[in-house]
């Protein structure tokens, strides 16, 4: 099988010739810039510029010869832009590593810490020294005072929508279409890796991201009639920015993926009859019209305890759901297989980031590895990826330990030895 066939067949609840690996595949599959410096020099590879095309998380470019040592199925779309030197400026990780970051987001000294301002000016996000990603410190909709029809100026004010990754704003404009539309082509000539287009379409997440996760959550519980105008407005949002942007790169795209964090360590963030209200009809309706606009799977990324919810998230049509954040509660890698396998892809719930990749031993992650493929891979569903990004101070050992557990867990050779 190619890369594309073996994902879409997972996909498909058919068994692939061997289980397919994402890593970097989108923005919660990727790695922390530290730790992608320290992984090429474990792996003994040539000197390339560290490019972290997510400020917000720190997210390293991984390039093509760590994607083909890791045999890596996946590749997301960005990857086909912004790829020249003119489109990077020099800037320096927290550990002191000089890195390169987009030329449209410029971090500045404040003090004791990095900040990102708005067009307008307005520090939207910081990163104090010793801290390892930026965090929100500001929210349009907290004092009150809300635009609904004027979506577009809030999210501009807001850290998680402010900030473009490639394409970026390159893409923007009468021009920048027709570049989107040829670098999606040329990707897809490119390559026969699964592409992942990442939409966003978050209801809840942008719930938090405009009045903050307690104003948005009193918001939902107590005025639960503006909540509902709310949503109206942001799913027409979404609406119309996935009738753009399926129309112009639907045919070379194989996975839409959308966002919502709706979990806990402890499970959902929402009652089930509070995400049925609010948020299930949405979804629905979103995910309906992204297959009618393109032959695409629509992938979930929703971190936390969410077992309450799948039944709800299968009925309103998703395929495939990301991270399986194995270590909350009923988060099972068996017991979900058991009860949902036939029906949703868990994409993700390969390796435990938390405790295992990150403190564990070379043999404790292989043999980690090879019990949640052991859960998973039977009769497709399943399409490895650690649980979420590795983080900065995951050892190199750790990951490649993990994709070799990955191939040797389906019978295949181990990697090379460096």
């Amino acid at each position: 099988m190619t890369s594309r066939e073996r994902v879409l067949a997972a996909l498909n609840h058919q068994t692939p010739d061997r289980v397919p690996v994402d890593f970097s595949g989108h923005r919660s599959s990727g790695i922390h810039a530290i730790a992608y410096a320290r992984l090429r020099k474990h792996l003994g590879l040539s000197e390339r510029p560290l490019r972290v095309y997510d400020v917000i998380q720190q997210m390293a470019v991984v390039d093509e010869d760590v994607l083909d040592i890791f045999d890596v199925d996946t590749i997301e779309l960005g990857r086909a832009f912004a790829t020249e030197d003119r489109y990077w400026h020099d800037w320096v990780l927290p550990d002191g590593t000089p890195c390169q970051v987009p030329i449209w987001i410029t971090p500045e000294r404040d003090g004791t810490r990095w900040v990102l301002r708005s067009s307008t000016g307005r520090v939207l996000a910081q990163m104090p020294d010793g801290a390892l990603y930026f965090e929100q410190t500001y929210y349009p909709f907290l004092d009150g005072v809300e635009k609904f029809d004027a979506l577009a100026e809030a999210f501009a004010e807001s850290m998680w929508t402010a900030y473009a990754s490639p394409p970026g704003p390159i893409a923007d404009g009468p021009e920048g279409t027709n570049v989107f539309i040829e670098g999606a082509k040329a990707l897809r000539r490119s390559t026969d890796r699964a592409i992942l287009g990442l939409f966003g379409g978050n209801l809840l997440e942008v719930g938090q991201f405009l009045y903050r996760n307690d104003g948005f959550f009193m918001l939902l519980a107590g005025e639960p009639d503006r909540a509902h105008e709310f949503l109206d407005h942001v799913v027409e949002y979404h609406l119309r920015n996935l009738e753009s942007y399926l129309g112009k790169v639907g045919p070379y795209i194989d996975i839409i993926s959308f966002g919502d964090d709706l979990g806990m360590q402890t499970g959902p963030q929402i009652s089930p009859a509070m995400y049925r209200e609010f948020f299930k009809p949405r979804h629905a309706r979103m995910w309906k019209r992204a297959k009618e606009l393109a032959n695409v799977k629509v992938m979930l990324h929703c971190c936390g305890g969410v077992r309450e919810l799948l039944q709800d998230l299968i009925e309103a049509g998703l395929d495939a759901i990301n991270p399986v954040q194995i270590s909350c509660r009923g988060m099972e890698a068996t017991d979900l297989k058991r009860d949902f396998g036939d029906r949703l892809t868990f994409w993700g719930g390969g390796c435990d980031t938390r405790e295992i990749l990150s403190r564990g031993t070379p043999e404790l992650v292989r043999q980690h590895v090879h019990d949640q493929v052991r859960a998973l891979h039977h009769n497709g569903g399943f399409v490895f990826q650690q649980v979420h990004n590795i983080l900065a101070d995951v050892p190199p050992a750790n990951i490649v330990a993990m994709f070799e557990a990955v191939r040797t867990a389906d019978g295949r050779q181990t990697l090379p030895t460096t």
